[in-house]
């Protein structure tokens, strides 16, 4: 053998044992309806077309109850609980030792990469953003490109009376996977706490499946919304 060959078979061999070290996953190829997704467990935000469909993400939005925001008074992030623990109760993934951010990466991620040694880090994985429609490829070394969104925001709750519940419920509703769609970092920056009437997602095909999402949360929680915020969430399933 020539010494040629047997750097190519060394290089090769290398190569062979970073991938074994590294544990690749890729999530189901097909977004998920919210309409077929109440325990928010499975990956995605498929848009909402048919007219059957529609009606029934109207009939949920219908439900609400509405009511003016109260004040802000007092909220801050620890309000819900250390950011991405895994101390929630009554939720999927809950205390399932890994942090909440890793599972829904892990959920929603293509060509999902662990630390090595772990089965619970994500350290690289693409993204289909619902938000946008952009196919993202993300890894720790920028962070921020890829965040995890409360579809119903943590402030917007606040106000509308989570600011009333037990410590216990507050931590649930930031940890519930049904409430966080991993997205593109700056459309997430750009929603901040809004609600469907003040913002709502660039890719317009799914705009009804995120109403529809933001009202699942919202009945389950028994969180109240703004009627400029209902009407709007209506609109968007005609």
């Amino acid at each position: 053998m020539s010494l040629k060959d047997a750097v190519a078979i060394f290089a090769g061999a290398v190569i062979v044992v970073a991938l074994a070290n590294s544990t690749d996953t890729t999530a189901p190829a097909t977004a998920a309806s919210p309409l077929g997704n109440t325990s928010g467990t499975l990956p995605g935000l498929a848009p909402i077309t048919s007219r059957q469909d529609k009606d029934r993400a109207r009939a949920i939005i219908a439900r609400l109850k509405v009511k003016g925001r109260g004040p802000s008074t007092g909220y801050h992030r620890g309000r819900y609980g250390e950011n991405w623990a895994d101390t929630a109760t009554g939720v999927p993934y809950a205390r399932n030792g890994c942090r909440t951010r890793d599972d829904l990466l892990a959920r929603d991620g293509r060509n999902v990469r662990y630390r090595e040694g772990s089965t619970c880090e994500v350290i690289a994985m693409d993204l289909d953003d619902p938000y946008t429609g952009q196919r993202i490829g993300w890894s720790k070394r920028d962070a921020g490109a890829v965040q995890v969104d409360h579809v119903v925001p943590l402030a917007y709750a606040w106000r509308m009376g989570a600011s009333r519940w037990a410590g216990g419920k507050r931590v649930d509703f930031a940890n519930d996977p049904l409430n966080l769609l991993p997205v593109k970092g700056a459309a997430n920056e750009q929603k901040d706490a809004s609600g469907p009437a003040s913002w709502l997602p660039p890719q317009r095909r799914v705009r009804c499946a995120y109403v529809t999402r933001f009202a699942q949360v919202a009945v389950k929680y028994a969180v109240p919304v703004t009627r400029a915020d209902k009407k709007a969430m209506l609109a968007q399933c005609r």
